[in-house]
């Protein structure tokens, strides 16, 4: 059975997606820790990311700075987070997280509350930048 992110990939779940190429998808997470908080995946489903081959995760992590430089451009931040958990989902990803402190990466704190048109405005706001580089 396909994983969520998986399905979200092929258009089988609407996602906000804010980049994506032949190898990569990234995508805002539904219970962001803060405005901006990105899932970057990749396209082969693989569950632990130390398990993908070693060109596919480079290519994970080469589109996730460009990615992270998109968000840090588009959303008003100190810094861009990054975390590999990897527990809840059986497919490899990454979280990319706007910054204004280190607690905020605390995935055990409240998540934020957005309506559907902040969620597609900022993920407008991310591909735009995205775009530019």
């Amino acid at each position: 059975m396909a994983t969520i992110f998986t399905r979200i990939i092929n258009g089988e779940i609407p996602s906000y997606k804010v980049a994506e190429n032949e190898d990569c998808y990234a995508f805002l997470d539904i219970n962001p820790l803060a405005e901006g908080h990105t899932l970057v995946v990749p396209k082969t489903e693989t569950d632990y990311i130390f398990d993908l081959p070693e060109d596919k995760y480079a290519k994970l992590f080469a589109f996730a700075q460009k990615v992270a430089k998109a968000q840090k451009a588009a959303i008003p931040c100190v810094r861009i987070g990054v975390a590999v958990l990897g527990m809840e989902v059986p497919h490899a990803h990454i979280h990319l997280v706007p910054l204004q402190t280190e607690a905020d990466l605390d995935f055990k704190k409240e998540k934020k509350s957005l309506t559907p048109e902040q969620f597609a405005a900022i993920a407008a706001g991310i591909a735009a930048e995205y775009n530019k580089l």
